[in-house]
């Protein structure tokens, strides 16, 4: 995906919309020259400009930044198609049930890759009523430690937020089949399969 729109993007939307150079300007209030600029890569629009341009063209910003129309792709609404986002200045935790752009604390934040739990991240689920209690074996101080665990399925997402000293424990309810995730904030976003 373009960080930034493109002129290509801009001149395809435009013309999808059958707008010329000019009556585009108009409507955000510019000139047809800036436009031009725009569209053969000359210039780039400023950012107070994206929201006035993204609704002259009729679509979201987040489609403009992207350069096509967004779709829902997700017809069969499976939440296992998730996408984790960690911000790195303030731990805030973001979940998407798919691709996106997230942006937190002013940084475009990318989505993490989960890796299978190995040795030195482990997890383990032990019964307790009609829950599973949850524990991850890893330190938890301020510099080293286990931020969320999240259990997603086909139709549900259960994420709990953990704290720097404290006990990277839980319990949830594991109902059918999913996954298991927790995230390291020195390695990253494990996966186990449940």
């Amino acid at each position: 995906m373009n960080t930034y729109v493109t002129g290509a993007a801009i001149r395809q939307l435009r013309e999808k919309r059958g707008l010329t150079q000019a009556e585009l300007a108009w409507q955000i209030g510019v000139s047809s020259k800036t436009v031009s600029k725009w569209e053969t890569a000359k210039g780039l629009p400023d950012i107070s400009l994206l929201q006035p341009l993204a609704q002259a063209l009729g679509i979201s910003v987040i489609e403009l930044m992207n350069g096509e129309p967004i779709t829902n792709r997700n017809s069969s609404a499976n939440l296992m198609r998730c996408r984790f986002y960690v911000c790195p200045v303030c731990g805030n935790v973001i979940y998407c049930t798919g691709d996106t752009v997230v942006s937190c604390c002013g940084i475009t934040l990318p989505a993490l890759e989960a890796e299978a739990a190995g040795e030195e991240h482990t997890l383990t689920i032990e019964p307790v009523e009609d829950e599973q209690f949850l524990t991850v074996h890893h330190e938890m101080t301020k510099q080293h430690f286990i931020s969320f665990l999240a259990y997603v399925t086909t139709d549900r997402v259960q994420l709990v937020k953990l704290y720097p000293e404290s006990n990277a424990q839980t319990r949830l309810q594991l109902r059918g089949r999913g996954d298991l995730y927790f995230y390291c904030n020195r390695h990253g976003l494990f996966r186990q399969k449940v």
